[in-house]
């Protein structure tokens, strides 16, 4: 069975609810199986918040994640709490713009992403939530990146869909930030086993 198990965890304001419906809209247009159950803190904006997704080849029994396959952590309080509860040889997504401290764990792969600053650089510090998600895709093949580019357009409103260009080059930065970082870690051992570097 092809399953992931997500969560998705930052501060209320920085579209984490967003994430994870438009995770799962795209896992319903590949004919997927998907929950998705939002949990929110004391306020929606600036509050904690954090949702679980779980997508599919099959029926899924529960929507409760306790053991995510995945997390995404978009701050500080986040990473304390979900960080432990990734399965062993999980991924772990962290927006080190916010992040100040390094992941505990050997046993899980972990991906930093500055995911903030390329969302400055590209104009609009909304979309960091964007770059995540794309880093996220850069590592995981549940659903395609194209079909979630195409979700975008389908979830945001008429009054958002000017929108649509920045969120989808969002989702491409955050791709290419951890293929291009990726690469490089790979030719740094071969070279390294070579005896160049």
């Amino acid at each position: 069975m092809e399953e992931e198990r997500v969560i998705i965890a930052g501060f209320g304001g920085q579209g984490i609810m967003f994430m994870g419906k438009l995770l799962c809209y795209a896992g319903m247009m590949e004919k997927k199986h998907v929950t998705y159950m939002p949990s929110y803190g004391a306020e929606v904006r600036g509050g904690t918040a954090y949702c679980n997704v779980i997508i599919s080849s099959e029926e899924i029994p529960s929507p409760v994640v306790s053991e995510p396959t995945t997390a995404i952590i978009m701050n500080s309080p986040s990473m304390v709490k979900f960080e432990p509860m990734v399965a062993k040889r999980g991924l772990l997504i962290v927006n080190t713009s916010l992040v100040t401290r390094l992941a505990k764990r050997k046993d899980i792969e972990v991906i930093q992403v500055a995911a903030t600053n390329v969302a400055d650089r590209l104009g609009n510090t909304r979309v960091a939530n964007m770059v995540a998600l794309g880093a996220f895709l850069a590592k995981r093949t549940i659903v395609e990146l194209s079909t979630v580019m195409a979700a975008v357009q389908e979830m945001l409103p008429s009054y958002r869909q000017h929108l649509v260009e920045i969120n989808r080059q969002a989702l491409l930065e955050g791709k290419s930030y951890v293929d291009s970082h990726t690469s490089a870690a790979i030719w740094s051992r071969i070279t390294r086993g070579f005896g160049f570097g």
